[in-house]
């Protein structure tokens, strides 16, 4: 028996030579993982998707007991993580951390041509979710969201506001708050947030909203200032910043998460051993409560779950595109 692969719609196994044909054996979850495995992320390190990635690699190593190595592809909006996995042999030995911005907001701005999430990923599992916190430089000379709002209203086009690029949830979420606020800012995109927290924390970029991991410490030290959660709960690692509601407006909300994906050929025995690793994993307390001081909620969905969760967030940032106009950067 040799290794071999079929096409992106068939199975990963071996192939069997008899009687002048060969036979494709199904892959079975017994088989997987024959090699290292690697986490694809979407960012440089530094941001929330390297966190997540980085967060579950060592206890799934231990759990499929082969290395399971980080390799961040940034650039290209997300497009050369999501090709090396689209692209790759669907065997379940690259997967793709995907951070909701890049899943569902990039082919909502973009279109459906180069990547459609439902046609080109299995969904695994869901792994965090992190909602948005919305900050000033502390030269803003503002100390809520109201304020800010009021003060942006007075400087339209004169204010700056960073993101990850087109369709990111930092761009997506901060377009939704122009429209329910009537304010005018300035679209500045990076490659990610680590790229852009420099010129934030240097006060270039005036306005940001981004997960907690990456902004929690400047916070809490004054280097930033919050104003108010993009969510409908307050978020235990910041638990004095009020949520969108508290600080005047309600309804509003721009939560990320992030999950684990599969090519889409990847056999289903190999995505349902890798969801019931990552069910097991994010059950462990320790590893909730080391998420929860970096300022994520680890969270389990399982794949036809995040299957229906891709579903919604398409349709609805498809609808503010449509309503906003935004386009491409």
């Amino acid at each position: 028996m040799q290794q071999g692969k079929t096409g992106r719609r068939g199975l990963i196994g071996g192939m069997v030579t008899g009687a002048g044909l060969l036979v494709a054996v199904p892959l079975r979850a017994a088989d997987f993982p024959s090699r290292p495995v690697t986490l694809i992320v979407s960012g440089p390190a530094g941001g929330t998707t390297d966190y997540t990635a980085r967060l579950i690699a060592q206890p799934l190593s231990e759990r499929l007991g082969v290395p399971v190595v980080v390799e961040n592809r940034a650039g290209g909006n997300g497009m050369i993580a999501l090709q090396a996995v689209i692209r790759a042999r669907p065997d379940g030995h690259t997967l793709l951390i995907g951070y909701s911005g890049t899943v569902t907001g990039k082919p909502a701005v973009e279109g459906f041509g180069d990547f459609d999430p439902r046609r080109d990923l299995a969904s695994v599992s869901l792994i965090l979710q992190a909602p948005q916190v919305m900050m000033v430089h502390p030269t803003i000379p503002v100390r809520s969201l109201s304020e800010f709002i009021t003060y942006a209203r007075a400087r339209p086009g004169q204010l700056n506001y960073a993101s990850s690029g087109a369709g990111s949830l930092q761009h997506l979420g901060t377009e939704l708050l122009k429209q329910r606020t009537g304010i005018d800012l300035v679209h500045v995109p990076y490659r990610g947030t680590g790229e852009t927290m420099s010129d934030v924390l240097a006060g270039r970029i005036q306005f940001y909203m981004t997960t907690p991991p990456p902004v929690a410490v400047p916070i809490r030290d004054g280097r930033l200032r919050a104003l108010a959660m993009a969510a409908a709960e307050r978020h235990p690692a910041l638990p004095d910043v009020p949520t969108a509601a508290e600080a005047g407006l309600p309804g509003y909300a721009a939560e990320s998460w992030f999950g684990l994906f599969a090519p889409k050929a990847a056999p289903r025995p190999v995505v349902e051993r890798l969801a019931g690793e990552c069910r097991d994993i994010l059950a462990d307390e320790r590893l909730r409560q080391k998420a929860v001081e970096a300022g994520g909620l680890v969270s389990f969905e399982d794949p036809a779950t995040l299957d229906r969760r891709v579903e919604t967030e398409l349709a609805m940032w498809a609808k503010l595109v449509r309503e906003v106009g935004i386009r491409p950067d």
